[in-house]
């Protein structure tokens, strides 16, 4: 073994519809009823990530998910834990429904501290079903660590973990000597997809289950009044004689 090995590497998923199932309805409401839950669409690159750097610093791969009751069920425990984790630690409570963004990046703080001695928490860079991407800065913010954001690739070095990040306009380089929460880019690595023995392994690992009684509420609740569809914008239709006249007409409008 080498690198950080007491040191467990964690992966944050999350158990989400998908999207693409769903319905908007006239008034702006989205029915889900017909949408079918997995591991969300972007989080299968992080894990593969997650699975990988464990390897390579020859320590374990824990996931965590904070989501509704159905995040613990036989199946949704077995999708996830095909992915290459060791073992689990899920908070699954309906109560999690209302939640807003700020209670579960709180929630999966607090279950990345009762998983022990972690040296990295890798996430998605966004989820499939919000795409609000700011998980990794809320678990990261309770934690008291660093975020970094949109990581293309970890290597192992030693104690250390090397980070290649993507920035505008080419990438850089960190060297990370303490723990952090890493949200790698989509496109980061190619996940593998479980066999059929990983399904039938995933369900003999051990998955600790918690209700939200066993977290400390973060507050900072958030209470959807309404929605609505996006209003439909009026194409002016306006003609331009010469360049300059639109020049002009995008400098009036604040374009230019």
């Amino acid at each position: 073994m080498k690198g950080r090995t007491t040191l467990s590497i964690v992966v944050a998923y999350k158990y989400a519809p998908n999207p693409q199932d769903a319905k908007v309805l006239a008034d702006g409401t989205v029915d889900w009823t017909r949408a079918k839950a997995a591991v969300s669409e972007s989080d299968p690159v992080a894990m593969e990530m997650g699975r990988r750097v464990a390897d390579a610093a020859g320590t374990q791969l824990v996931g965590i998910s904070v989501g509704s009751a159905q995040v613990a069920s036989p199946m949704a425990r077995k999708n996830a834990m095909s992915r290459g984790f060791d073992r689990g630690l899920i908070l699954a409570d309906d109560a999690v429904s209302a939640w807003s963004a700020t209670q579960v990046g709180a929630a999966l703080a607090q279950l990345v501290s009762k998983v022990g001695d972690v040296s990295l928490v890798l996430t998605a860079d966004s989820s499939v079903d919000e795409a609000a991407g700011v998980t990794p800065a809320l678990i990261a913010g309770y934690l008291g660590w660093p975020a970094i954001l949109d990581v293309a690739k970890v290597e192992v070095d030693g104690d250390a973990f090397v980070l290649t990040q993507r920035i505008k306009g080419g990438s850089r380089t960190l060297r990370l000597t303490g723990p952090a929460v890493v949200a790698t880019t989509s496109d980061a690595t190619t996940p593998a997809v479980p066999s059929m023995k990983d399904i039938l392994a995933a369900g003999k690992k051990p998955v600790e289950v918690l209700t939200a009684a066993g977290v400390e509420s973060a507050g900072a609740p958030l209470e959807v009044v309404g929605r609505k569809r996006p209003d439909k914008r009026v194409r002016q239709g306006k003609m331009f004689g010469t360049a300059a006249e639109l020049v002009a007409a995008l400098r009036e409008d604040g374009v230019l």
